[in-house]
């Protein structure tokens, strides 16, 4: 027999797997007939064809043989384009074998008439024939298919010689979803097979919104957040003016440590049904986090049966020691009020921004920037215009006059000043706003006129500028080490130890001034002092060889 290329063998697949296995190739005579509003062009090309056939019988011998299916094969179901029915089917379906190439011609579709699955059937065949793929796989049972991780296309696939193929290897991609080599060209090599995810499944419920609740419902359970956000994004997107889907989305954004964005879900969810008692409990839990108990109160009343009532204990406990928080905080007692805040957080309020601000702003005003750097970093990273919904304007102005602070404790000068624009904006009427402002302003550029002073040598004057700084935020680690600098240049070692020791007392982790200190130590010999501020140093950064040659050194006089 002739040699049977890839490409026939993949169209044959094709043509089978869709008409099944009647007879399709027409005689010429009979389509002719049934066709008569076919063009003078065509008529004519087809007849031609019939007459070279003969001719060209013993030279393509290997071009006619079709592998034909046995009289005992079962006979699939047509598959219809998206805008065709079965009589447009039938009405176009050819009955003898002869004429292949002239049925194929007569049997184009307008690309417009085409649905998604007709067009993926195209892309499907021209990209086999570009490719030489040898055999077809069913890509969907559905007439909707869509590229990516849905229905069938990423179950793999064990060929004959037991190597395992992914038939999403032989779809066009998209050119996000190819890898790129180092030539910019795009390339597969090394891509493993992705393993389906739950989405995968979406498309087998015929995009039913209860189907895919089913499957998040199942996603949640099995500890797959993040799929099952993604599911009732999907039901949401089908059936928007469904509750219980906002409210299951609020529960796997829970778990995923985005509070906010559930307590959104849910007051949607309420929106929608404002006698939902579950989405009520869930928002009321969400408030007693976020450190709102107030709110907290009103949603758990509004549950009624559904109401948790270990939440709602938690919720008053919150709220009797925020009332001692802004009590104590009116009287400025700072410790009190880092007592409080604490008692706050261990109550139920573990995600209260709020709250932390409070707490680094005792801490701050103990002088333990260290920790008050600490405990805004370890807090939860919510975005401001979000907080700004939840909180209000004056609550998130609060917010950010507190993180103004923060911000110049640590150096970053710049973010504390837009930090408390922010806030002045916020809130006109917040007259510590403004006065953080000012002062935030008076800081950021005493520091920048002292760097540009040191950078000159000009140090005399760039400790004046620091000063200048100094008087507005008196225990800045930031400028005590700069003038720490400045006075060890001017050889004025005992005051840049002071000031080192001013910049550790605050922050004790501050490695800069601590290396400035030891380097001061070196100076006036104290080789003691010096070998004990190393060590400290070593232990925080090993690989620093600064920090080595200095110890070595101090050990050595030592000797």
């Amino acid at each position: 027999m002739g040699d049977i290329s890839p490409e026939k063998k993949s169209g044959c697949g094709l043509l089978n797997a869709v008409f099944g296995g009647r007879g399709i190739w027409p005689r010429k005579s009979n389509y002719m007939a049934r066709n008569p509003t076919n063009s003078p062009h065509k008529a004519q090309r087809a007849l031609s064809d019939s007459h070279s056939s003969g001719l060209e019988k013993d030279q393509k011998q290997g071009d006619r043989i079709i592998a034909r299916p046995g009289p005992n094969h079962f006979k699939s179901s047509p598959v219809y384009h998206q805008h065709q029915g079965p009589t447009a089917f039938h009405q176009n379906q050819p009955k003898n074998g002869k004429g292949q190439q002239s049925y194929v011609q007569a049997r184009k579709v307008p690309q417009a008439a085409l649905g998604l699955s007709g067009e993926l059937e195209s892309m499907i065949a021209d990209h086999q024939r570009s490719k030489g793929a040898g055999k077809l796989v069913r890509a969907s049972s559905s007439n909707v298919m869509l590229l990516g991780n849905l229905g069938n296309l990423r179950q793999p696939e064990i060929s004959e010689n037991g190597n395992s193929s992914n038939v999403h290897d032989y779809l066009p991609r998209m050119a996000n979803e190819e890898p790129i080599s180092m030539t910019g060209k795009y390339s597969s090599i090394g891509e493993e097979p992705r393993k389906p995810v739950s989405l995968c499944r979406a498309l087998s419920t015929r995009m039913d919104p209860e189907q895919l609740k089913i499957l998040g419902n199942e996603d949640y359970k099995n500890g797959r957040f993040a799929e099952a956000v993604a599911l009732y994004d999907a039901a949401i997107s089908i059936d928007p003016n469904k509750a219980s889907y906002r409210s299951n989305k609020s529960a796997a954004l829970t778990a995923l440590g985005k509070l906010l964005e559930a307590a959104f879900e849910c007051r949607e969810a309420i929106r929608i049904d404002p006698f939902y008692q579950r989405a009520h409990n869930r928002l009321a839990t969400l408030y007693v986090r976020l450190g709102e108990p107030e709110k907290a109160a009103y949603h758990f009343k509004q549950a009624g049966s559904d109401a948790d009532p270990d939440a709602m204990n938690k919720g008053k406990k919150v709220q009797f020691h925020l009332n001692k928080c802004t009590e104590v905080r009116r009287q400025r007692d700072w410790n009190t009020l880092l007592k409080e805040t604490n008692f706050s957080i261990a109550a139920g309020a573990d995600s209260a921004p709020l709250i932390l601000a409070l707490k680094a702003e005792a801490l701050m005003k103990l002088n333990r920037h260290q920790e008050a750097i600490e405990t805004i970093a370890g807090g939860p990273n919510f975005d401001m215009d979000e907080c700004t919904k939840l909180f209000g304007p004056i609550g998130s102005a609060t917010l950010l006059v507190i993180h103004a602070q923060v911000h110049m404790i640590e150096g970053r000068f710049d973010d504390a000043v837009a930090a408390a624009q922010r806030a002045s904006r916020l809130d006109v009427n917040n007259r510590e706003a403004n006065t953080v402002l000012r002062r935030t302003r008076a800081v950021a550029t005493a520091r920048a006129n002292g760097n540009e002073l040191f950078k000159a040598a000009r140090y005399e004057e760039a400790c004046i500028a620091y000063g200048e700084g100094l008087n507005k935020d008196p225990y800045n680690a930031i400028l005590l080490c700069n003038r720490a600098a400045c006075r060890s240049k001017l050889n004025q070692y005992d005051k840049a130890i002071e000031d080192c020791n001013a910049a550790i007392n605050v922050r004790p982790a501050y490695s800069k001034a601590r290396l400035r200190r030891a380097d001061c130590y070196a100076k006036m010999e104290n080789w003691v002092a010096c070998i004990q501020d190393c060590e400290v140093l070593i232990r925080e950064t090993p690989a620093d060889e600064e920090v080595g040659r200095m110890l070595k050194e101090a050990k050595n006089q030592l000797k």
